[in-house]
């Protein structure tokens, strides 16, 4: 009987455990105050580095398919994205699932593109390393980066971004909160992506990356890149420094 009684309250533990990270616990909204923000580009989502590529021409080299992927497959919108860089940050189920503002800017456009069939984003081996080890694996070209479904969303500010946020197979929904035209600011919660998914960034070739593949971040906090101000900007900003 004391046997019976031990399994039942592991069990129950384990239960109310499982109740609580997938209702609770994965909901968290933890206050984020960024690194820094005049010319800075800050993650867009919490996770590791997944892979960092060049884009040249609207189109980016994918090693292991041998060949160039068009920027349209990957946000699979229209708008021309121009040369660049694309970051890609993968979202473990232990990551906050809410979405940032990369920058202070106006919503220009957004893209939601509905897929016949979520793929898996990982197998098995992948999902510990990422989740559990916290290595990185690049998965670049894969099917789900193509196939999935997606929204994408274009920022103009002083400098134009795309984040593309694409679900997982398991994903129940991306949660927008946000329209096309509103102004956002940097940091400011843009969505939120329900169990494993992938946040990638496109941003201008004036752009200094400064994360490396296999890096963790947080979003609304750690400074993905950075780009020069305008002389104008920099002149007010050394009169209020002065007069301050």
């Amino acid at each position: 009987m004391t046997f019976l009684i031990l399994i039942a309250s592991v069990i129950s533990i384990v239960f109310v455990i499982q109740v609580y990270l997938r209702k609770v616990w994965f909901y968290r909204d933890p206050q984020r105050t960024p690194e820094a923000t005049d010319g800075a580009i800050i993650a867009p989502a919490d996770g590791q580095v997944i892979y960092i590529k060049e884009v040249n021409s609207d189109n980016i080299v994918c090693n292991k398919l041998g060949q160039n992927i068009p920027v349209e497959e990957i946000s699979k919108s229209k708008t021309r994205i121009g040369d660049g860089f694309l970051i890609g940050v993968y979202m473990s189920p232990l990551d906050v699932h809410f979405n940032y503002a990369p920058i202070s800017g106006t919503i220009e456009s957004m893209k939601h593109t509905q897929a016949k069939k979520n793929l898996p984003m990982v197998d098995l081996w992948e999902y510990i390393r990422l989740t559990f080890l916290r290595r990185a694996v690049d998965l670049f070209g894969n099917r789900y980066h193509l196939e999935n479904e997606r929204n994408t969303i274009f920022i103009k500010g002083k400098i134009n971004i795309a984040m593309v946020e694409i679900a997982d197979k398991f994903v129940n929904k991306i949660t927008t909160y946000v329209k096309e035209g509103a102004d956002v600011n940097i940091g400011q919660k843009l969505s939120f992506i329900e169990r494993g998914s992938q946040v990638d960034l496109f941003i201008p070739k004036e752009a200094k990356v400064e994360v490396e593949m296999g890096q963790q971040v947080y979003g609304a906090q750690t400074v993905l890149a950075t780009y020069e101000q305008s002389g104008d900007e920099k002149s007010e900003k050394e009169k209020i420094a002065s007069v301050e």
